[in-house]
């Protein structure tokens, strides 16, 4: 009777510890979103820790190296961490964390509470799956449901989705605080680079903040300006310009931010969380 209860305890202590694992190892989802990665979370110390970069990207916050620590940062936050150390800096603050972080299989897992309530998101253990939600983008009192982007090439065009608020919230910001110096819109500007008059502007893409009843909520297109001329016509005019459609207005920008702006979307479409809507292109 004895050997048979130990048994069946011992069954089910197993079931729920191979069952925290593996929600741990192959269930993390960021805003409902199953996150990407050549590597899975894992428990250590009853504690999911979660590769460093993907889980990082996901949550919107860069990723960089300054000598032997990682810098984590977005926005006003800036997080330091190194391997093997257990104290942590959170914007100058030293702070202690539970399981101090390692590199395994070349990548670097850290505890995956820590992160994400460090940059604001709700953790929460149920149904086999860990889940984390971040906090969602608002303009003008409206929630943003996805991004939406689109860009032509010479035959066909690509329009694609982001369904991640970290990502949304970011790009929107690159957007919100690139804005240079107001200027009339230009001349001539199209989705064609074939425009025949020195300060004509190719569209490189178009970006639609979409509200959760598909209603653009903002729309911003970033252009560029066609160098088929010789430099001399083209002094005066411009490299980038972004046309605020939503309030049709023009300003400069800076070729960086929408460089910015591509690496998210890349990232993103790596991570997960990006789906391509249609795709013409031949």
């Amino acid at each position: 009777m004895k050997k048979a209860f130990f048994a069946a305890f011992l069954a089910i202590f197993l079931f729920i510890s191979s069952s925290t694992t593996y929600a741990a190892q192959n269930q993390i989802k960021v805003d409902g979103v199953t996150i990407t990665s050549d590597v899975k979370p894992e428990m250590k110390n009853k504690r999911a820790m979660v590769p460093l970069r993907v889980m990082s990207e996901s949550l919107g916050a860069s990723v960089e190296w300054s000598n032997s620590e990682v810098i984590l940062a977005k926005s006003e936050m800036k997080v330091k961490l190194a391997v093997n150390r257990s104290i942590a800096e959170k914007n100058g603050k030293k702070m202690l964390l539970d399981v101090k972080p390692y590199t395994k299989n070349n990548r670097i897992y850290v505890p995956l509470r820590f992160i994400a309530e460090t940059f604001g998101c709700n953790v929460n253990y149920s149904n086999f799956a860990v889940t984390v939600d971040t906090k969602p983008l608002f303009i003008n009192g409206v929630q943003v449901k996805a991004l939406q982007q689109e860009y032509h090439m010479t035959l066909g065009g690509v329009v694609q989705q982001i369904n991640g608020n970290a990502y949304n919230e970011t790009i929107y910001n690159i957007f919100a605080k690139n804005k240079g110096e107001k200027v009339e819109a230009p001349e001539n500007y199209s989705w064609s680079l074939t425009l025949d008059t020195p300060g004509s502007y190719y569209k490189n893409a178009q970006y639609d903040f979409f509200g959760q009843k598909g209603k653009s909520l903002a729309r911003f297109d970033i252009y560029s300006l066609i160098r088929t001329y010789p430099s001399e016509l083209l002094t005066g005019y411009p490299e980038t310009l972004i046309h605020d459609v939503s309030n049709d207005e023009w300003y400069l920008f800076n070729d960086t931010a929408g460089k910015s702006i591509n690496q998210l979307m890349d990232t993103a479409g790596k991570n997960g969380f990006l789906k391509i809507i249609s795709n013409t292109v031949v």
